[in-house]
């Protein structure tokens, strides 16, 4: 059984091995062990926190198979980003150029360095492992974040967001990095990202262009890949956009990959999921359809996918001891349910 749980210190090395597959342009799991391991640590902490409003916490989740012991896949959620570390995109914006005397009129695309997003929660560190890519495996490790996320609203901020990966070749180079290499900070893109992952974000202050960007300036490679993702994050994408996120403009200040928002209280997930009483028996109601069940803890959070059928008929859902068990509840617990 594939069961999703919050991450813990003996996750280090299989978390080390994910960070190594997911690639160039995954910032939040760059390949450093001591910082995996602060990561891990702070997300332990998180979870154990009395909570008022939202700060620095990070709730990382890990897809586990139950039968091998072997982490599959992360998730996770950062409560509120930039009150610790600056948080910068790029914001899209037009300047219009008109004079009545000579009768011309333009219109020209700019992008402006902002730190706008301070403070909104982010959805953060999806991946799956290939061989799991199958079987709504996907859907589960993105979706289940907001039945956490229904349960425990006052952890988070609002916006939520989710900056996803722009364009870049297997070497991991972005064109759009290209220009601003070139013209600003010098570095190779693999550099740059790696040193954002690691929070070392001093250079850009110091380095990124300080006055609004004319993007006719930029090279036509440059141009052609701003707010476009990367192939194989496209699914994700549109799993948001069914979520109801979207892009306002927002870009990222490396790779120029879309940033996607959508108020908390509007996400799909957030709004549609409902709370069940728990009923135990041995075997479920045929004809069932997907579902995520999730528990309501915090510390002890669990979520799985299974089958199951009557969910609309009452405020009770079946489970059986398995499922039960996997979800760390007994009879008459809640749970959370949302439709694949």
């Amino acid at each position: 059984m594939l069961v999703i749980r919050p991450i813990r210190s003996t996750d280090l090395d299989a978390l080390m091995q994910i960070a190594i597959e997911s690639g160039h342009g995954f910032t939040s799991l760059p390949v450093n062990e001591e910082l995996l391991r602060q990561k891990i640590a702070r997300a332990e902490t998180s979870f154990k926190k009395n909570v008022d409003k939202p700060h620095d916490e990070v709730y990382f989740l890990v897809l586990e198979d139950t039968e091998t012991g072997e982490i599959v896949g992360t998730t996770g959620i950062e409560a509120a980003v930039g009150l610790v570390d600056a948080f910068y995109h790029y914001r899209l914006g037009t300047e219009v150029y008109h004079s009545e005397q000579i009768g011309v009129r333009n219109e020209v695309e700019t992008l402006t360095l902002c730190h706008d997003y301070t403070g909104a929660a982010e959805l953060c560190s999806l991946f799956l492992r290939e061989n799991y890519r199958k079987d709504n495996n996907g859907r589960l490790l993105s979706r289940c974040r907001f039945l956490f996320l229904a349960d425990n609203k006052e952890r988070f901020g609002s916006p939520v967001i989710a900056e996803m990966r722009g364009v870049s070749d297997d070497k991991g180079e972005s064109p759009f990095y290209a220009w601003l290499q070139k013209f600003f900070l010098g570095i190779d893109f693999i550099k740059a990202d790696y040193l954002s992952g690691l929070g070392q974000k001093g250079f850009m202050a110091e380095m990124m262009p300080r006055s609004p960007i004319y993007t006719c300036l930029l090279s036509e490679e440059a141009r052609s890949v701003i707010k476009e993702v990367h192939s194989s994050t496209l699914p994700a994408l549109k799993l948001l956009e069914g979520e109801g996120f979207s892009c306002r403009g927002y870009v990222d200040i490396f790779d120029g990959g879309p940033t996607v928002e959508c108020n908390l209280e509007n996400i799909r997930g957030v709004r549609d999921s409902q709370l069940f009483t728990v009923k135990i028996a041995q075997t479920l109601p045929e004809n069932g359809s997907k579902h995520i069940i999730a528990n309501t803890k915090l510390e002890d959070f669990r979520a799985i996918q299974a089958s199951l059928a009557n969910v609309d008929a009452s405020d009770e859902v079946t489970l059986t001891p398995e499922l039960a068990e996997a979800l760390m509840v007994g009879e008459g617990d809640s749970v959370r349910l949302l439709s694949m």
